[in-house]
């Protein structure tokens, strides 16, 4: 196959579909996470109605992935459920500006993350089902370039809205339904659905028990590593630290979001570079477990506690480098252990591996910082991410 040829296989419309609804979508709830902490101020709720919204749709949408990833495969078609997805999301997300209480917040977000919980296996299945195998890493790549480059253009949106607006924060959240609503109708009009020849009658805990061995190692794999990937918002909080004795607690401040800035760069860059790359080798572990490793020798500066601004911008760039490989990787890896009829219930298992992985480690990082010092934090993180990348190495050999 010629590269021409090859680029025309895997660059359909399924995979630009998929990849625009994705950067839509992101805009728009990227968009009202933004204002959603000074809103809620306004309205007289505090942090730990804050807390208790993020909490409670975490959680829904990590159950609704399981759940739904295990009905994805017993459909006849994927596709209506991936854009009643969508659509509840834009809505869910928009009613913020008819919310007058905290609780009608937390029904709205909790409302829209079960949507994006719905959605997301059905997404990857659909994605995974339009593209030959040998291109998993790109598409998937590319998905998650664009997923990144929606959560980019959501907080800049958000002050170009306010500053329009007067500081309406009901006018932003109302604004979202627009790219929302675009990402339903490129999914719409775009993603193809594939005939699957066989569709699993089985049971949800016979179908767990069916997904093949390689990837239940693959998930004791990502959940290793998972329970030291702390989130990296903790990132700001280190740099703002570790900057304020020399630049002062303002500008610190000011340069961590820079930083942070940097870091979504390289983490969308590296979502499909690493996707290409590993398209190219002989064996797709192998990068997701260098990913891993680059995750480890992250941790590792982490402990060094510097105030070197250059050697924090390489720190953040390394971030960014491992998270794009972490999730494009662990996507195509996945579909390509596991047979097309079996995808659903595969992604959303990774999911709900995923979401207890960001559990743990929010309790583990945050419990070792506060109780001994940042360098016992990032060491537990770094045997973490090392111990991950060595389970991955040990996966059954596919090309």
């Amino acid at each position: 196959m010629s590269e021409a040829e090859e680029k025309q296989s895997w660059l359909n419309r399924t995979v630009l579909g998929v990849g625009l609804t994705s950067l839509f979508s992101d805009w728009s709830h990227e968009t009202a996470t933004a204002v959603l902490p000074a809103f809620l101020a306004a309205i007289g709720a505090g942090p730990a109605w804050l807390g208790a919204i993020e909490g409670v749709a975490d959680g829904l949408s990590s159950f609704a992935k399981l759940i739904a990833g295990h009905y994805t495969d017993r459909l006849k078609t994927r596709k209506p459920l991936a854009v009643f997805g969508y659509a509840f999301t834009a809505f869910c997300t928009a009613s913020f500006g008819l919310a007058s209480h905290a609780y009608q917040v937390l029904v709205g977000r909790a409302g829209a993350w079960l949507g994006r919980g719905v959605r997301s296996p059905a997404r990857k299945a659909l994605l995974a089902a339009d593209v030959p195998p040998q291109a998993y890493g790109r598409a998937f790549g590319l998905e998650r370039l664009m997923d990144t480059l929606g959560a980019v253009f959501g907080p800049l949106t958000a002050l170009w809205l306010l500053e329009a607006t007067g500081h309406s924060y009901r006018k932003v959240f109302f604004w979202t339904l627009l790219p929302g609503l675009v990402a339903v109708a490129c999914f719409w009009l775009l993603v193809r659905e594939r005939p699957i020849a066989a569709r699993s009658k089985r049971s949800f805990l016979l179908g767990l028990e069916a997904l093949p061995v390689p990837f239940r190692r693959l998930l004791v794999g990502v959940g290793v590593f998972g329970a030291g990937d702390f989130s990296h918002s903790l990132l700001i909080l280190y740099a703002s630290r570790m900057l304020a004795p020399a630049h002062g607690v303002s500008a610190a401040a000011s340069l961590a979001v820079g930083l942070y800035t940097l870091h979504n760069v390289f983490y969308a860059g590296s979502a499909y570079a690493s996707g290409w790359l590993s398209d190219r080798i002989p064996q797709r572990k192998l990068v997701l477990a260098a990913g891993y490793a680059l995750a480890g020798v992250t941790a590792i500066l982490l402990r060094m506690g510097t105030h070197s601004l250059s050697l924090l911008a390489v720190i953040f760039i390394l971030a960014g480098l491992y998270l794009g490989t972490e999730e494009a990787l662990e996507d195509s890896l996945s579909a390509e252990l596991v047979p097309p009829e079996q995808h659903g219930l595969a992604f959303g298992t990774l999911a709900a591996v995923n979401a207890v992985g960001d559990f743990v480690s929010s309790l583990l990082v945050g419990s070792l910082w506060s109780a001994f010092n940042v360098q016992t934090a990032f060491a537990a993180s770094a045997m973490l991410f090392f111990a991950g990348a060595v389970l991955i190495l040990r996966l059954g050999t596919h090309s």
